[in-house]
C-alpha cells in the first residue's frame, strides 16, 4: 500500500467506525502512529512473525515493570527534553538549571525535614564514603529561595535503590528537604555507584541486540518545586565515572557534572558531626519563574508511592 491507501484504511478502521463519543486527542494519536506503523510494515517489509514477537517484546517489558527503564534507553526521556529545551526558548525562557530525565525509579512520599537530612538508614557505615551534598536554591538572578522542596534520591553502593531493592529499608537514600531561609539544603548520604540495566532483563536484552552497553555513571536524582517557580526535574552525574559521557540513558549535560571532593581537615570533619574524611559535592539549584508563556514542566505520570 502506499501512504494514501494506508490513511484511508487507517480512518475506515479507527475514525468511521465510531459509534460512540469519541476523545479526539486519543482519536488523532492513535491514528498518527498506527498509520506511521503500518508504513514501517511496508517500507521495512516487516514479516508477520517479526510484529508478533515485536508485541510479545512488549508484553514481557510491561510484565518487567521495565517500560520505563526503556523509554530512557531509546533516548525517548532525553528527547522530550530536548524539546522541552527548545520550546523554552522559543517562550523566552532561559537560564536556570538544566533539565534531565527522572527515570522510573522515584518513589513519593520521602520522608521531610528542613535544612539539612541524612538519608543512609546506617546499613553501609565503614563499608563505603560518607557523602555530604550541599548546595542553595536561587532564581536566575541570584535571589535565595526559601522552602523550595528538594527530593533527593540515589542508587546504594551495590546500585539498587530503595522500595525496588527489598532488602533496603524504606525510603533508604530518599528524601525531601526544604530549603532554609538562606535558600540552602544540605544532605548527608554515602556515595553512589554507577550500576546497569538488569543483565537478564528485557531492556538489556534489546540493547543487545542494538550493540549497545546498558550502563549509567554515578548520578544523584533531584525534582525541585517551589511556589511561583517550574518544578525541575534534573540529576548530576559525578565527575571521574568511565561512563559519564556514554551514559545508556543520555542524562549527561552541561552544567549537570558534578565533583566529589575529599574533604580530610579535622575542623571540617568535626563539624559535621562525624569522626572520618568524607567526600563532598556542591550543587547549587536556579529555577525559572512561572509565567504564562512557559509550557507546563509538572508531568502526569504513575509513579511510585510507598
Amino acid at each position: 500500500m502506499n501512504r494514501q491507501e494506508i490513511d484511508l484504511l487507517v480512518k475506515k478502521i479507527n475514525v468511521d467506525s465510531a459509534i460512540h463519543p469519541v476523545n479526539t486527542r486519543v482519536q488523532q494519536v492513535v491514528v498518527r502512529l498506527v498509520a506511521d506503523l503500518f508504513q514501517a510494515i511496508e517500507d521495512l517489509d516487516i514479516s508477520q512473525t517479526e510484529l508478533w514477537k515485536g508485541l510479545e517484546y512488549i508484553t514481557d517489558a510491561g510484565q518487567a515493570n521495565e517500560l520505563g527503564l526503556l523509554a530512557a534507553g531509546l533516548g525517548l526521556e532525553h528527547y522530550l527534553d530536548l524539546r522541552a529545551d527548545e520550546a523554552d526558548a522559543k517562550a523566552g525562557i532561559s537560564g536556570g538549571t538544566p533539565r534531565t530525565i527522572e527515570g522510573p525509579l522515584y518513589v513519593a512520599g520521602a520522608p521531610e525535614s528542613v535544612g539539612f537530612a541524612r538519608m543512609d538508614d546506617g546499613s553501609e557505615d565503614g563499608k563505603v564514603d560518607t557523602l555530604f551534598i550541599t548546595g542553595t536554591v536561587t532564581d536566575t538572578e541570584g535571589n535565595v529561595i526559601e522552602n523550595a522542596k528538594v527530593e533527593i534520591w540515589h542508587a546504594n553502593s551495590l546500585g539498587n535503590y530503595s522500595f525496588f531493592d527489598k532488602s533496603q529499608s524504606d525510603f533508604n537514600l530518599r528524601r525531601s528537604i526544604f530549603s532554609d531561609n538562606n535558600g540552602q539544603y544540605l544532605a548527608q548520604s554515602t556515595m553512589p555507584v554507577g550500576y546497569g540495566c538488569p543483565p537478564q532483563g528485557t531492556t538489556q536484552a534489546l540493547l543487545n541486540q542494538l550493540g549497545r552497553h546498558g550502563q549509567r555513571p554515578s548520578h544523584v536524582h533531584y525534582l525541585i518545586s517551589a511556589p511561583g517557580y517550574r518544578k525541575l526535574t534534573t540529576q548530576f552525574n559525578i565527575e571521574g565515572d568511565p561512563y559519564l559521557w556514554d551514559d545508556f540513558a543520555f542524562a549527561t549535560r552541561e552544567g549537570l557534572v558534578a565533583a566529589a571532593v575529599d574533604v580530610t581537615n579535622a575542623e571540617t570533619i568535626a563539624a559535621r558531626g562525624i569522626n572520618a574524611p568524607f567526600k563532598q559535592i556542591t550543587f547549587n539549584i536556579e529555577l525559572t519563574k512561572d509565567t504564562e508563556t512557559a509550557q507546563t514542566t509538572d508531568i502526569d505520570r504513575r509513579r511510585a508511592s510507598a
